[in-house]
Formats: C-alpha cells, sequence, structure tokens
C-alpha cells in the first residue's frame, strides 16, 4: 500500500529529513520519502491505513506543529477532519479525482495555499520587526533616561518572546517528547542561560538573529521550488475537442485517442497528438528550453504543454491524458526532490551525530570547570551558551538540499529533467558515455545519399524504378526513396499503373510496372533473381535495382549523424570523459561509418538488447561510471542498468523514458554536456557550503569555548554563515 501526504507549510529541511526518518522506522514501513519541494511525504506500508496516517501525524506535529497533514488518497487526513472540504478529491492524478484539485495539489499549491503562506511569512517578518522596535528601546532608553532594571529586563524579556515564542513552545513540547537535540531546544536552552547569568540582550538579540535566518531560509526555499514547480503549469486544464459538429470544453481526461482537439493562439496543447489541420509556430520552452520556436503543419506530432503563438491547429490526439508528453514531465519534476543523492543522506546523518556531540561538549564546558576549580560559574556556564548557540546544523542542512534542487531547477530550464539529485551528482563524474545509434547520435531518419545507375540508366530513371517499387511499403527506407523522387521533380507515381506488389522480408519489394518487373533490395535478394549487378561501395547501405531482370543501378541511404552529434562528442571529451562509445544493433558497416564520422572511441554493431547489457556492464567492472544514453524501447533494459540512463524525451519511447535517469527534450544529445556542466557547477557549491560551514562553526565554538567571543558574535556568525551558504547555493540556478 502507497499513501501520499500533503505537508502543508514543510519548510524546514531538517525538520523533513527527521520526519522521513523516523516515519521509516514506524513498523511494517518499506519506504518513506519526503518531497520538500511539493510538500509531500510518500510512505509505501503494511497494515492498517488509519494506523498509519494516525502515526504520520503525530511524528509531523512532534517536529512541526503547524503542518498540515492531508492524506491525498481520497480523503483527508484523520489527523485534520477539518480540511476535508478542501482536500476531499485528493491526489486525482493517480487516481482519477476530481481535475480542479488535482491542478491544485500536484502542482504545489492553489492559489489559496500561496496566499496563506505569504499572508504567514508577512506576519512573520512584522512580528520580527516588533521584536527589533522592543530590543532597540531596551538598549537605547538607558542611554537617554534612566529606567529601573526590572524594566530593562521586561524589554529584553518581551523582545525574546515576541521573536521566539514558538521557538519555545516548539522546545519544551519536544522536551516532554524526549526530542532534545533540534535547534529550537538549543535556542531556548543557550537563550535561557544568558538570561540566567544576566546577559539579557545577547538572550534577545539571539533570538532575534536566530527567527531572521529561519525566515530568510523559508524564503530561499521557496524560491528554490518555484525553479521546478515552473514547470507545473504546463499542462492546461481544459480541451476543446470536436463532438459532432460542435467544438464542446471538456477536461482533458475525458478526451478520447482519436478525436481532434481545437488550439488557438495562446492556448497550450493539452493532450498529444498528430496535427492535421494548420500551421503555426509554437513555444516549446517549457519542455524543450529552446528559446527560439518551431513550425508545426499538417503531418507534425504536436506536443501537449506547448504554446501555439500564431494560426488554429486541429490535433488528432494519440496518447490519453495521463500519458500525455506534459503528464510525464510533471511525474519527472515531481519525483525529482525524492531521489537523494549520498551528499544530501550524508549531511542528514552527520547532523545528527554532530548536534548531540555539541552539546555534551557544552554541558560539560558549563559544569566541569568550576567543579575543578571551584567557581567561575557564571563565566563557564556564558561559554556553555555560546557554544549551544552557535552549534545549530542549520547552514548545512538548508544549503545542500537547495544547491541541488537549484541544480535540477537549472537543468529543466535547459532542456534536461534530472530524476533527483542522486542522478545530478553521478552526472558530475561520469568517466564514460555510451550512445545508441539510431534515433540517438543519428536522425533515425534514413537518406538517399548516392545515386549510382547502370550504364544506359539516368539517376532519375534509377530514382524513379525504385521510387515505385517502395511505393507501398511502410519501412522507413521506403518513405526516404520515395520523398527523394518527390523531391527530385519526377513524373508523378500513378499507382493504378502498378500491380502485384509484394514485400519479402528481409531481401526487398517487388512490383510489376509496365509489363515488366521493377526488383529492389539488398545483394542477396538480386542473386536469388538471377540479376547480375555491381556491388556498392564497402561500408555502404545500398538499395540494388532492377528492371525486367537487368541491373538498373544502387542507391546509397544513410541514417545520417544528428547535427548536433559531432559537437556533443567534443563537448564530452573536453569534459574529461574518458570513452565514448555506440552501441546499436545495426550492421557493422553502418555502425562503423557512424563511429569513424564521429571519431568515437569504439562501437559494437548487430547487438540485441542482452548484448548492451553485457557492454555497460564490462565497462563499470573496469571501474568506470558509465552513462548511456539512448531512446527505443529495446534500450529500457541498458538504461535502467547504467549508471546514469538517458533518454531522448521528443522521440524517445516511453519505456525508454521511464527507465532512464534523466531525460534531453530536445533529443539533441550535445545537451547532455550542459547536464554534465550544471552537475560539476551543483557539486562544487555543495562541497563549498560543507567546508565553509564546518569551519567557520568549528572555529566559532572554539572561539566560544576560550571565552574570546560572546553570544552576539556566536550568533551573527552563524546566521551569517547560514546566509552566505544558502545566497552560494541559489547560484546554481544562474547560468
Amino acid at each position: 500500500m502507497e499513501r501520499t501526504y500533503s505537508l502543508k507549510g514543510l519548510d524546514c529541511p531538517n525538520c523533513a529529513a527527521k520526519i522521513e526518518t523516523e516515519v521509516g522506522a514506524l513498523p511494517g514501513v518499506t519506504r518513506s520519502a519526503v518531497n520538500l519541494m511539493k510538500q509531500t511525504l510518500k510512505v509505501t506500508a503494511e497494515g492498517d491505513g488509519e494506523e498509519l496516517t494516525e502515526a504520520v501525524a503525530r511524528i509531523v506535529k512532534k517536529h512541526e506543529p503547524e503542518v498540515e497533514v492531508l492524506l491525498m488518497t481520497g480523503k483527508a487526513s484523520e489527523a485534520d477532519p477539518g480540511h476535508s472540504h478542501e482536500h476531499e478529491h485528493g491526489h486525482s492524478h493517480e487516481h482519477g479525482h476530481s481535475r480542479e484539485h488535482e491542478h491544485g495539489h500536484e502542482h504545489g499549491h492553489d492559489h489559496g495555499d500561496e496566499d496563506g503562506e505569504e499572508g504567514s511569512n508577512v506576519l512573520r517578518l512584522l512580528r520580527l520587526i516588533a521584536a527589533g522596535l522592543v530590543f532597540l528601546a531596551g538598549v537605547i532608553l538607558p542611554r537617554f533616561t534612566e529606567i529601573p532594571e526590572w524594566a530593562r529586563f521586561a524589554l529584553f524579556a518581551a523582545s525574546w518572546l515576541i521573536a521566539g515564542y514558538d521557538v519555545v513552545i516548539g522546545a519544551v513540547r519536544g522536551i516532554f517528547r524526549g526530542e532534545f537535540f533540534d535547534e529550537r531546544f538549543l535556542m531556548t536552552v543557550s537563550t535561557v542561560g544568558a538570561f540566567a547569568i544576566g546577559e539579557w540582550p545577547e538572550a534577545a538579540a539571539v533570538m532575534v538573529l536566530y527567527q531572521l535566518g529561519e525566515l530568510f531560509q523559508d524564503a530561499a526555499v521557496d524560491r528554490s521550488r518555484e525553479s521546478i514547480t515552473a514547470l507545473m503549469d504546463i499542462r492546461p486544464d481544459t480541451a476543446r475537442v470536436k463532438r459532432g459538429a460542435d467544438w464542446e470544453t471538456v477536461s482533458p481526461e475525458d478526451v478520447e485517442i482519436g478525436e481532434t482537439i481545437l488550439v488557438k493562439p495562446g492556448e497550450r496543447v493539452p493532450l498529444d497528438g498528430v496535427v492535421r489541420v494548420g500551421t503555426s509556430s509554437v513555444d516549446t520552452r517549457a519542455l524543450t528550453g529552446e528559446s527560439a520556436p518551431r513550425t508545426w503543419q499538417a503531418g507534425d506530432t504536436a506536443l501537449s504543454g506547448c504554446v501555439i503563438e500564431d494560426g488554429v491547429l486541429e490535433i488528432e490526439v494519440t496518447k490519453e491524458a495521463g500519458e500525455s508528453t506534459a503528464s510525464k514531465i510533471l511525474e519527472l519534476c515531481e519525483s525529482a526532490a525524492e531521489n537523494k543523492a549520498p551528499g544530501e543522506r550524508f549531511i542528514t546523518k552527520f547532523a545528527r551525530i554532530y548536534t548531540p556531540v555539541v552539546c555534551a561538549l557544552a554541558l560539560l564546558l558549563a559544569v566541569v570547570p568550576p567543579l575543578v576549580t571551584g567557581g567561575g560559574w557564571a563565566e563557564w556556564i556564558r561559554r556553555g551558551c555560546v557554544v549551544l548557540a552557535v552549534s545549530c546544523p542549520c547552514a548545512l542542512v538548508i544549503s545542500v538540499p537547495l544547491t541541488f534542487f537549484g541544480g535540477i531547477g537549472r537543468a529543466s530550464r535547459s532542456g534536461v529533467l534530472v530524476k533527483g539529485s542522486a542522478t545530478l551528482e553521478t552526472l558530475a563524474s561520469l568517466d564514460a558515455v555510451v550512445f545508441d545509434k539510431t534515433g540517438t547520435l543519428t536522425r533515425g531518419e534514413f537518406e538517399v545519399t548516392e545515386l549510382h545507375p547502370a550504364d544506359g540508366v539516368t539517376e532519375e530513371e534509377l530514382l524513379g524504378l525504385a521510387a515505385r517499387a517502395e511505393r507501398f511499403s511502410n519501412h522507413p527506407i521506403a518513405r526516404s526513396v520515395t520523398g527523394a523522387y518527390e523531391e527530385l521533380g519526377g513524373e508523378r507515381i500513378d499507382e493504378k499503373d502498378l500491380t502485384d506488389a509484394a514485400e519479402i522480408a528481409g531481401r526487398g519489394v517487388t512490383v510489376r510496372w509496365g509489363g515488366k518487373t521493377i526488383l529492389a533490395g539488398n545483394a542477396a535478394f538480386m542473386e536469388e533473381n538471377g540479376v547480375e549487378y555491381t556491388r556498392a561501395d564497402e561500408g555502404c547501405a545500398a538499395i540494388y535495382t532492377a528492371f525486367g531482370g537487368r541491373f538498373a543501378g544502387w542507391l546509397g541511404i544513410e541514417d545520417l549523424p544528428k547535427g548536433d552529434a559531432e559537437e556533443a562528442v567534443l563537448g564530452l571529451r573536453s569534459l574529461g570523459v574518458r570513452r565514448i562509445e555506440m552501441l546499436t544493433g545495426d550492421t557493422e558497416a553502418a555502425a562503423r561509418k557512424t563511429a569513424d564520422l564521429l571519431a568515437l572511441d569504439g562501437h559494437r554493431s548487430g547487438l540485441l538488447p542482452a548484448g548492451k547489457v553485457e557492454r555497460i556492464e564490462e565497462i563499470m567492472e573496469e571501474g568506470c561510471r558509465c552513462a548511456f544514453v539512448g531512446d527505443g524501447i529495446n534500450d529500457a533494459p541498458v538504461l535502467a542498468r547504467a549508471d546514469v540512463g538517458i533518454a531522448m524525451g521528443g522521440l524517445g519511447s516511453d519505456a525508454a523514458i521511464e527507465a532512464a535517469d534523466a531525460v534531453l527534450m530536445t533529443d539533441e544529445p550535445s545537451k547532455l554536456c550542459d547536464a554534465v556542466k550544471i552537475s560539476r557547477k551543483t557539486k562544487r557549491i555543495v562541497r563549498q557550503n560543507v567546508w565553509f560551514a564546518i569551519a567557520v562553526k568549528a572555529v566559532f565554538i572554539l572561539l566560544g569555548a576560550l571565552g574570546l567571543v560572546g553570544m552576539w558574535s556566536a550568533v551573527a556568525g552563524d546566521v551569517g554563515v547560514m546566509i552566505l551558504a544558502v545566497l552560494n547555493a541559489l547560484r546554481v540556478n544562474k547560468a
């Protein structure tokens, strides 16, 4: 049983990590994943669903009392029955319920939620301003007039309470639950200790600065969330479908395959299909990251999520709403934050060990020296409070996931969808990249590149014979031949003049025209029919043609490399990728020609899916971190086996996209270079933040223990580190 819970209002990465860990430890739970970007929790468990919901609610409320826990599987959480009117339809993407609620929940928040969060942040800011003004009154008034000590104390205590009453309440609740080692406990104990030894201004300042840092943290999380959820508006709520003689506006889920939809300028395409009527420029940025518009016309594939700029298109639907390109992208984006990188998990574990150790150090510092020396309690308690105040792991816990979220968002804007931070981290250290051939490095569309007519036959006659023979075939090679003949402007082919058309599997095609038989196929086909022929050049895929038993010549057919394939190979080499290979089920001649054109390090041809998997495993056994790039259904096994599987998103099969860890939405292999660059920048910023935060905290803990800094300096330094780390994390969003 899998259940999804909305955790509305969850913005703390530290609390999110604790919730994920504790829910994962519940009896019967096999998987627990918090998605901070979506504010959701997915739980896979056995047993009673109501008991699970109650346990989840208890754990969430323990760490974040203000967070709303809402079950998204058809009814509101039993823990929050008062909200059932908002969420009665639940997570409709998975369960087919109301479109209105699906759009709100699946895509982040509805407008009411956004207004509520903005209002909450405004109230927090106003509270901090009030606390700051009261604090300033406590500092300034004694300089201009005499006020009693109790009044001065009252001002600082009021400032402390206004700024941090929720922190204190959370700490007290945590103590009763046995939760001692979180930031609320640290702030409460350190500031209460400061009050106890008479450092009232320091106590109030610590709480105000801490809350200011928390507000900044929430703003940073919201901004990073926007970098991913900006894609969430790509799927429109309605579709205009032709029913009889009228156009009806319905939910995209109600449109069936084969029906025709109408899309006007300024509207997003709601469903995948084929353009039947109309021509228009199309904005594909949401899907591909391309700034330049594309042109769609009759016969072109239409992808959902794109915006029609001019013209009106009638599109025949080829995929249901749940299987459309936009839906697939939404699923990828929504699951991205659940696939956590090893670096993220390490920081979470580090924080769980680090905080208790520092608390123990602070306690020893406050108690042992006075006992040994027989005095100086106030000074040593002050030092212990300083150590507590500076020990919050916020800078580490927030900056690392923020950096990965930003990297995923940046990649999506470049037309590369990465399914999680673990994938992003792996992309940064690739040693080898292996490509499929057809549709990945090459266009997947054959072209006639050479014409070699026999003596007494013109090029136009040769191409005309081949086109007539291939007229009734649906093979890609046949389409390339007939297309080449049409481009040449040859005599129009009348199908009524063609008879006895037949296709011989693995050999070629035959048709009767003008009382004679045309043969078009491979060399074996010529030999079987007793035709003496001239063999094509070595390494060239050829169509041999005969008319009336006499050889008419051969056509050279090639699946040419994509325009940016060479750029992709050169770019990967410049990024330090040591090995670039190609695996294909195509012939050795065709594979060798493509590999030579692109200067690949190696290639293997004639492979079945199992052979591709075997080769990837060989490369990985040599100690290489390997990515595989492919587009076909047969590539799904090897995409799943590689360290990173990368699928072509525009033309790639659904099976390949689902098995992959990343998707290149423009079908351009050179986009992989962009993904590697973004991943390396992300990893570099993560390392900078980790070592910077650890170094600064170690220095302040040492200075605090030696009595060289007070609480002002310690907390200012701690908040400063967090702010700098967050600002550094947000750099990854920039190009």
